[in-house]
């Protein structure tokens, strides 16, 4: 049966690296997020005032494309970040820091709205976890030199309006991968761990969290 998983997670947290790694596994189909194509990036880490408005859009418009495209794709299909962080997490954090102003922001949420009440949820998301740390480290790793600039900060404030959006987020079942501790790069047992909890949610058993002992034992 055909299914549709979106990866959720803060920025360098792994989601591009999971997607890729559960295609090559499972055969399925790549949607990745549009991050390198956006024009107004790099600005936006540099006067995150002038430009998040300008940048949520694009990226909004740019997801709810995919989003629309990948529900009628033949074959299963994993997504790189879903339109819902989009609006939930990051245009909502540019608004509470004053980078986006009022009359923008409802603009923005009811653009999102209108839109999102016609698209299929999927049938899972999995949210990765991480801790800043963990997020700094992976940044750096990748070597984006906008992205090494990002204030710690603002990371922190990114992952808890994750964690209120994934704790109230009722659209479909979620698995939450502890990203600290599942180095799903380098340790393909715990790649099989992830894959081996992904395929039991999508059959519909109840899944129980990632313990440490079985972290441990791959």
């Amino acid at each position: 049966m055909e299914k549709f998983v979106a990866v959720a997670g803060n920025i360098g947290v792994g989601k591009t690296t999971l997607v890729q790694k559960l295609c090559d596994n499972l055969d399925w189909t790549p949607f990745f997020e549009p991050e390198r194509e956006n024009p107004y990036l790099a600005d936006f880490y540099q006067d995150m005032h002038t430009w998040a408005f300008h940048s949520q859009v694009f990226f909004l418009t740019r997801r709810l494309r995919a989003h629309k495209n990948l529900c009628t794709h033949p074959g299963s299909v994993i997504q790189d970040r879903s339109v819902y962080e989009d609006a939930e997490i990051f245009a909502h954090n540019l608004y509470k820091q004053q980078q986006i102003g009022e009359r923008d922001y409802q603009t923005y949420r009811e653009l999102y709205q209108a839109l999102v009440e016609f698209l299929p949820p999927p049938d899972l998301v999995l949210y990765i976890r991480a801790s800043v740390p963990t997020l700094q480290q992976r940044i750096k790793q990748r070597g984006r030199d906008y992205e090494e600039q990002i204030d710690p900060a603002y990371l922190e404030q990114l992952n808890l309006l994750y964690e209120q959006w994934i704790e109230d987020f009722n659209l479909c079942p979620v698995l939450t991968i502890p990203g600290d501790d599942l180095d799903f790069v380098a340790n393909n047992g715990h790649l099989n761990l992830i894959i081996e909890k992904v395929q039991e949610k999508l059959m519909g058993k109840e899944v129980v969290v990632f313990t440490k002992s079985e972290v441990l034992a791959r």
